[in-house]
């Protein structure tokens, strides 16, 4: 009988139509970021694209975490990582799929980018970054789509974690 209250617990977490628009967000924005990588993969073999006096576009291979922290040419460490973000990404979508709200929105936009350099790490051994933000002589990390989404969402989450009171 417990077995059984624990199928239909985990149903009524998991089968939630909120659930359904969280896997539909985590989807557009591995999508968007797919096709941002294949353009620049396609297109960008060693040359530099400069958009205007603030942004170039370079192809950049990572084999760090983000923005190229932790980067190694270790294969176990970088395994490690992989793994670690693996289980990472699981934690948020477990997360995602008991909470409710403005959180529920917030972890699919980090789960969406971090599966895009997960699924990076794991074909292509390496993620992909392109997007060169600089200002005169000052560069900041080269990152990808993916990273946007992740950074945004930690950020939005830091906020909300300031003005919302549980």
């Amino acid at each position: 009988m417990n077995f059984i209250n624990e199928v239909n617990n985990f149903k009524s977490i998991f089968f939630k139509k909120q659930n359904v628009f969280l896997v539909l967000i985590i989807f557009i924005i591995f999508t968007l970021d797919r096709f941002s990588k294949i353009k620049i993969i396609n297109n960008l073999n060693d040359r530099v694209y400069f958009v205007n006096d603030f942004i170039n576009l370079e192809l950049i291979w990572n084999t760090g975490i983000g923005f190229g922290f932790l980067s190694t040419e270790t294969e176990l460490f970088y395994n490690l990582i992989t793994l670690l973000v693996g289980l990472v990404i699981l934690g948020l979508l477990y997360s995602a799929f008991i909470s409710i709200n403005i959180d529920n929105f917030i972890y699919s936009i980090i789960i969406g980018g971090a599966c895009g350099n997960l699924y990076d790490r794991l074909i292509y051994k390496a993620v992909p970054d392109f997007i060169d933000f600089h200002y005169n002589n000052f560069h900041w990390f080269t990152f990808n789509v993916a990273d946007i989404f992740i950074t945004s969402g930690i950020i939005i989450f830091i906020i909300r974690s300031f003005f919302v009171k549980n």
